[in-house]
């Protein structure tokens, strides 16, 4: 059984613990004042809920879980048996991606696991204690796996240059090599929505492609299969999933305090035209899964040069008041008419009040003059 057939998770409504006891619906207050101490009381009740009992994360939640559910579902990324491998960097981005897959995991109609794998790049100051601490507190199965690639990046990468493209193909392949050791089917990265539209006009502007994160991707050597659930999630929406979780974000200060990067300035872009154009990220996304490679010019995707001709036999005469050929001597030694025929313009082209008879529309002018207009009276 696929995620394609069977990943609609089974969601029972949720019980509102501040939800009126149903015994005490017809129960009624009759002492003066007591409206104002009631409103007074739901206030301090509000005030005392944790931000994860709030009707907004439980809306915000369940937008997330069906987003994801979406996106496993249209990409068939989790498939029975699964073993997942969570790559958890300490970021707002692969915390969410944890704790919906884990949500998803109780009430999926499929069967499979999930364990989560950080890799400490030794970087001056990283704080190594607080993700292991996390993972133990929620009781989820994880791994650690330390290798100084930090050095090896800062050695490599001239001065003046940014981390992010040598940083990740390290990592990547640390991480790829170890799904395999452990036996890992699916590695789950935490990229979003807002990700993939940066990645894909960084490429348009400075790379010359027009490509982007897939949701899921095997590997060139066919040995591991990357999913992306998080590929229909906007960043503003895992900003505030965060915040209201407060998972203890650790941030990337190796690539994070360099300026003037070019994955910045997109996002910074990109930020912009959310806030003026609300459905502009949401239109680019739709186009990025709607190609159509005979409109582009790709000589690899579309065969243009095999394009041919296969026209019938029937002429189609020109439809208009006239045509005037000029140069006749020219035409001619082409082989081209001189006076080419034309033909009545098609009725089915024109509008309806076009083809209305002069009598119909007479008649529609006096009763338009003869309409009586309503004033609506004044009370």
């Amino acid at each position: 059984m696929t995620a394609a057939t069977l990943f609609t998770p089974k969601i029972t409504p949720e019980f509102d613990e501040m939800s009126a006891d149903a015994g005490m619906a017809d129960y009624t207050l009759e002492t003066d004042g007591m409206e104002d101490d009631d409103a007074a009381e739901d206030e301090l009740m509000a005030e005392q809920l944790s931000p994860t009992q709030s009707a907004q994360f439980r809306k915000l939640q369940k937008k997330l879980r069906r987003q994801v559910s979406w996106a496993i579902r249209d990409f068939n990324m989790i498939e029975e048996g699964d073993v997942v491998m969570v790559c958890v960097s300490g970021g707002k981005d692969s915390y969410t991606l944890l704790d919906i897959l884990l949500l998803l995991k109780r009430i999926a109609p499929i069967s499979f696991d999930i364990v989560a794998v950080n890799l400490d790049q030794k970087q001056p100051g990283y704080p190594e204690d607080i993700l292991p601490a996390y993972l133990n507190e929620q009781g989820i199965a994880h791994y650690i796996l330390e290798k100084d690639t930090y050095s090896i990046v800062k050695s490599v990468v001239p001065e003046g240059k940014t981390y992010c493209s040598a940083c990740s193909r390290l990592r990547r392949g640390s991480l790829y090599g170890f799904a395999k050791q452990i036996g890992a089917t699916k590695i789950a990265l935490g990229h979003h929505r807002d990700d993939m539209l940066a990645t894909f006009f960084l490429n348009l502007f400075h790379g010359g492609t027009l490509k982007s994160m897939p949701p899921k991707l095997l590997s060139d050597d066919k040995q591991n299969m990357l999913i992306r659930p998080l590929a229909y999630v906007e960043e503003k929406d895992i900003i505030e999933y965060a915040k209201l979780k407060e998972f203890p974000i650790i941030p990337c200060n190796l690539c994070g305090s360099q300026t003037n990067l070019q994955r910045a300035i997109i996002n910074d872009m990109l930020r912009e035209w959310d806030d003026a154009h609300p459905q502009r990220l949401a239109s680019i996304f739709k186009a990025m899964q709607n190609v159509a490679p005979s409109q582009l010019a790709d000589r690899e995707l579309f065969d243009f040069e095999g394009l041919s001709l296969d026209r019938d036999d029937n002429e189609r005469l020109f439809e208009g008041d006239n045509i005037q050929a000029g140069q006749t001597d020219s035409l001619a030694e082409i082989g081209l008419p001189i006076s080419p025929k034309t033909q009545t313009f098609s009725p089915k082209f024109m509008s309806n009040k076009q083809q209305q008879p002069e009598s119909d529309k007479a008649s529609e002018v006096s009763r338009t003059a003869q309409k009586i207009p309503t004033i609506n009276p004044v009370v």
